[in-house]
């Protein structure tokens, strides 16, 4: 899939011009995403200097994107396209209902994961619930 990911109030806390503190999960979820050979797109309204940090902090963060506000890395934007980001998912702050958070994103783009997660648990408690029942004989 493309996904396009916002940074401000996304990635980061909205403190825009600066960098806000990273929101939980997002970096371990970006990483896994691209791990998983997405191609995750750095969406943001910023530009020029401001994008540059924003680029840089994901980078010491462990994130390379795919491309930066752009459909491909090789894209030149000379205004005859549209700035609007093809993808198939949109991560944004500005969505209706606002951002879940990390952990939900996660959730809705891996729900078979979500469901392993559910069975893994239920045999741990199983397993739990045999060790603990005691025989006949050794109460």
């Amino acid at each position: 899939m493309k996904i396009a990911v916002d940074f401000d109030g996304t990635i980061v806390e909205h403190k825009y011009p600066e960098i806000g503190k990273e929101q939980l999960f997002a970096f371990e979820t970006l990483k896994q995403l691209i791990k998983q050979k997405h191609q995750v797109i750095l969406w943001t309204y910023r530009a020029g200097r401001e994008l540059d940090e924003a680029v840089e902090y994901c980078r010491e963060n462990g994130v390379e994107f795919f491309a930066v506000n752009k459909n491909f890395p090789e894209e030149y934007y000379d205004g005859s396209i549209s700035r609007k980001i093809d993808a198939d998912v949109y991560i944004d702050d500005r969505n209706l209902g606002g951002f879940p958070g990390w952990s939900a994103v996660w959730k809705m783009l891996n729900p078979s994961a979500e469901q392993e997660n559910r069975e893994m648990k239920a045999v741990k408690t199983a397993d739990k619930s045999k060790k603990t029942r005691k025989g006949l004989f050794k109460r």
